[in-house]
């Protein structure tokens, strides 16, 4: 990799840093200037906005998000197991989320519905990726017989990423791991009551 290559893709990994726990619309290129060490001038040597540092900020945090969740679903051979995974890795969120800030796909659906449109179509993009995989475990839990037949695949992926985010967001204002690991237990009992086989 060469040496613009990894100056660029420091000024990616500290914004996304940065804006996962400042917000978008809370960091300035001054904040990104002095988190770097790099001048503006460096900065927009590689990227010709604000605007263009988030959207690559946001992939780069879900990127390191996404990797986590992959491992956590290599481990768990049930449907069931694999759709607490999505929340498991949030269990630490204040001490130790999947990426500073937590969830880079709650932070930016937060911040940029009126605000940055073009940062909403991008994180509207990690949503239906985030639901299509959902979707796709789903399935194969009713395919391999582990969940009932009848039951309604995307209302439960929905269900579930909105059990997901909303532990999230409570145990982050609460600065309490406890609504997280609540929803845990609950959409396990959930699914065990109600849509296994």
């Amino acid at each position: 990799m060469s040496k613009g290559e990894n100056t660029r893709n420091h000024i990616i990994a500290k914004s996304a840093e940065l804006f996962n726990q400042k917000g978008y619309a809370g960091s300035s290129l001054s904040d990104i200037t002095e988190l770097t060490g790099i001048k503006k001038g460096g900065i927009y040597r590689y990227f010709a906005s604000k605007d263009e540092i988030a959207i690559e900020a946001y992939q780069y945090a879900g990127s390191i998000v996404g990797k986590t969740i992959q491992a956590g679903l290599a481990r768990e051979e049930t449907a069931m197991g694999k759709l607490l995974v999505y929340l498991q890795v949030y269990a630490n969120v204040n001490e130790a989320p999947p990426f500073i800030g937590g969830c880079p796909l709650l932070n930016a659906a937060t911040e940029s519905d009126d605000g940055h449109p073009v940062l909403r179509e991008v994180a509207q993009g990690s949503l239906q990726r985030t639901l299509n995989a959902m979707k796709g475990i789903i399935t194969q839990g009713v395919q391999s017989g582990e969940f009932k037949a009848d039951i309604d695949i995307d209302a439960l992926a929905t269900f579930t990423l909105s059990v997901m985010e909303g532990g999230i967001m409570l145990s982050k204002l609460e600065g309490d791991n406890r609504h997280v690991r609540m929803n845990i237990e609950s959409l396990r009992t959930y699914l065990s009551e109600v849509c296994l086989a």
